[in-house]
């Protein structure tokens, strides 16, 4: 009898720690299915924080019509209080062109910071910026001369795997009086060039225009495509 009771007993206690261990484990599923919710419902909150008001997307409907051309907003890396809470990764102050996301991709080619804008951080192997002013973006060709500078710096055709020649520093150049840098204060109003070269990955020339600056210094882009090349590599031994 005391076998059966003890044996009984083991039973009882294997058991309850099996019904116990499916209650943990049914509570963990049901833990991770709220988290997988909040974080869907967390991420539709910051798709509202990061993109351009109905008005602003109307504004520019007929532009944006066109193939290759796109709006949005560019957080600044510096705005503790808002990027804080977000995690999106990069807090919103980059930009992909390729990808078109804010999210910090290996395509990323533009961020925000203290009210600059940059070209060239972790990722870029070469890029450049150049301010042409207060100019219509329907106006910007590829064969404007500031774009053309730009344009220049391409791998030949038959070479798809050739390096592209950095003639320029991270401080940029000066061609013919206009000022070519990796970094350029953000101005409302004005058309910027992009070059931007990140190896395996991809290589652009983009045209955009900072066309509003909110109060928490973010800024709405208008922005179009003026050539995709082909992807570049770096030359191997």
């Amino acid at each position: 009898m005391k076998k059966i009771l003890i044996a009984a007993g083991f039973i009882v206690t294997l058991t309850f720690t099996s019904l116990t261990t499916v209650a943990q484990t049914q509570s963990r599923e049901d833990i991770l299915k709220q988290i997988a919710a909040k974080r869907a419902e967390l991420a539709k909150l910051e798709a509202l924080i990061l993109t351009p008001s109905d008005e602003d997307q109307a504004k520019y409907t007929d532009f944006l019509k066109s193939p290759d051309t796109g709006l949005f907003r560019l957080l600044s890396r510096d705005d503790g209080a808002g990027k804080s809470a977000l995690t999106i990764r990069g807090g919103g102050a980059y930009y992909s062109f390729k990808e078109r996301t804010n999210e910090y991709v290996n395509s990323s080619a533009l961020s925000l910071e203290q009210g600059e804008l940059s070209a060239m951080f972790a990722g870029a192997n070469y890029a450049l910026l150049v301010n042409l002013g207060d100019v219509p973006l329907e106006n910007v060709r590829l064969d404007a001369s500031a774009a053309q500078v730009l344009a220049q710096h391409t791998p030949a055709a038959d070479e798809p795997h050739a390096r592209i020649e950095q003639r320029h520093s991270m401080e940029g150049a000066t061609v013919d009086g206009i000022s070519y840098r990796s970094r350029l204060p953000l101005r409302l109003n004005s058309t910027y060039l992009l070059r931007s070269v990140i190896y395996s990955t991809s290589d652009a020339l983009v045209a955009f225009k900072v066309v509003r600056i909110d109060d928490d210094d973010s800024a709405i882009i208008l922005w179009k495509l003026l050539k995709k090349y082909p992807t570049p590599y770096l030359a191997r031994n």
